[in-house]
């Protein structure tokens, strides 16, 4: 079923693979930054980083544009229009066009949604709106998550909590003036948990996964948490596009548990897509069999097995899965790269057979080397990996979000996954500061190679250290744009 937008020559690209071969060189980098200091009044905030090699400014934070509210906990972004809105009805005006000038970040942990202006001065975003997290627990929503822009100019955001922090999976829609619509789903099917989404109008889908209980993850992680399905997600929720209603729930099981980040392929004629499930480090890869059918089915297809270690003071014995908490697919569909932040390590994948992934490059960049641990068994590697140190800083942390170029030759990479989860984990990270590093890719034949002279140092900032998560380009990027298919 293919859908058809409101807009005209809206922004963004006419499809991936122009996006791919045409799109320009990135020369700003917008990264949330999180204040782990709760006390310090500036709060989170939106970092430009210059990202362009021939300026003098290259590799350095140019500009902050501050919450100034404590307690928020930045997280994702989106646009409030994306290439979902490129040129479809040359009859619409010009004037009426949306354009891409807002970024949107939700609060995971106040439910305040901050709208920043960076068309004006795209160097120097400014707070344009922000939305108390009062307007989401009036529809009993909470934990607003990722934010995607939808074909008609109105702004969707996964929610993963009711009112009460209890796990609750649901969407709040904004209209273009970012106007709350209310929520989304329609009828008495709900997730249990909610998390990412992605959708594909072409086929009358949307595809939504899981993470836990707000009341849960804000605390810090606790094993016993994830014994109830309620309250930590292990399924991913298909969703029929066109009447807003919950058509299929496929159980990935325990090995399936927190299905985090989630992606169709850029193609928006293929129903296919994969889900990084987080806590076991699994990869699943799910399809339509018969694309006239509205039924998907999910396997495993990447399997990353935990390594066993013995903690250098008390002697005593676990294991460690990897954590895969990002994952994010080149505009060719060709590449598939996600991170193991215990394990600490990036990963490329070729993916030209999507239900046969093949790893491609490997590497790390802290994680299980910055622990006070022995490795004692590896299934996978001959060698024990090291601590890693840029430009004199030992890089503290494990790699984290990721963001790759339009042409796919460079990754850039971030260290933070969630300040209270990084305070368990990592703790040297939160006190000497995250980071931002790039990596240089090999798009022929696979490969990665850390980039020596880029390195973003989130120790020096000037309200103290802070954490680093989620990265955009002003002119949109992978993991943000949605295009629709023609007629």
């Amino acid at each position: 079923m293919a859908s058809k937008s409101c807009c005209g020559s809206g922004p963004g690209y006419a499809s991936p693979i122009d996006a791919f071969k045409n799109g320009p060189r990135e020369k700003l980098l917008y990264v949330v930054f999180v204040q782990p200091n709760l006390d310090e009044p500036h709060g989170d905030y939106l970092a430009t980083v210059d990202v362009d090699p021939e300026s003098s400014t290259y590799s350095s934070v140019i500009y902050r544009t501050f919450t100034n509210k404590k307690g928020n906990e930045l997280h994702h972004s989106g646009w409030n229009t994306c290439s979902s809105c490129f040129k479809v009805d040359e009859n619409v005006p010009e004037s009426k066009v949306p354009k891409r000038t807002k970024l949107i970040l939700p609060s995971v942990n106040s439910n305040n949604i901050y709208v920043f202006d960076v068309a004006t001065d795209p160097r120097k975003p400014t707070l344009w709106k922000e939305i108390d997290g009062s307007v989401l627990l009036k529809h009993d929503v909470s934990a607003p998550h990722t934010s995607h822009c939808l074909s008609d100019g109105t702004i969707l955001i996964s929610t993963m909590g009711d009112a009460k922090e209890d796990a609750k999976g649901e969407f709040i829609q904004f209209d273009s003036e970012f106007n709350c619509l209310g929520t989304w789903i329609r009828g008495d099917k709900k997730p249990d948990c909610g998390y990412d989404f992605w959708y594909q109008p072409y086929f009358d889908v949307m595809v939504a996964s899981e993470w836990g209980a707000p009341r849960l993850f804000k605390r810090g992680f606790q094993a016993s948490d994830i014994e109830n399905p309620k309250d930590y997600g292990r399924s991913l929720n298909f969703f029929r596009w066109s009447d807003h209603t919950l058509i299929q729930t496929i159980d990935l099981g325990d090995e399936g548990l927190t299905p985090l980040e989630i992606r169709f392929l850029h193609n928006p004629k293929k129903a296919i897509g994969f889900v990084g499930c987080a806590f076991y480090s699994k990869l699943f890869y799910f399809y339509r069999p018969d694309e006239s059918k509205e039924e998907f089915v999910a396997k495993k297809v990447v399997d990353i097995p935990n390594k066993r270690v013995r903690d250098r003071e008390s002697g005593v014995e676990t294991e460690i899965g990897g954590m895969m908490a990002d994952i994010l697919i080149s505009l060719d569909d060709k590449w598939l790269y996600m991170n193991n932040w215990l394990h600490g390590d990036v990963r490329q994948y070729d993916i030209t057979d999507p239900s046969n992934p093949k790893l491609a490059g490997q590497l790390f960049l802290g994680g299980i080397a910055n622990k006070n641990v022995d490795i004692i068994e590896d299934k996978e590697l001959d060698y024990v990996p090291q601590p890693v140190t840029l430009q004199g800083k030992r890089l503290e942390g494990a790699p984290q979000m990721l963001q790759l170029s339009l042409d796919g030759k460079r990754l850039y990479v971030s260290s933070s996954l969630y300040s209270p989860w990084d305070k368990q984990f990592y703790p040297k990270m939160v006190e000497k500061g995250g980071h931002i590093v790039q990596i240089d890719v090999d798009t022929e034949k696979g490969g990665l190679k850390l980039n020596e002279n880029f390195f973003v140092d989130l120790g020096k900032e000037p309200f103290g250290p802070a954490l680093p998560h989620e990265m955009r380009y002003p002119g949109g990027d992978c993991t943000s744009d949605i295009w629709l298919a023609e007629n």
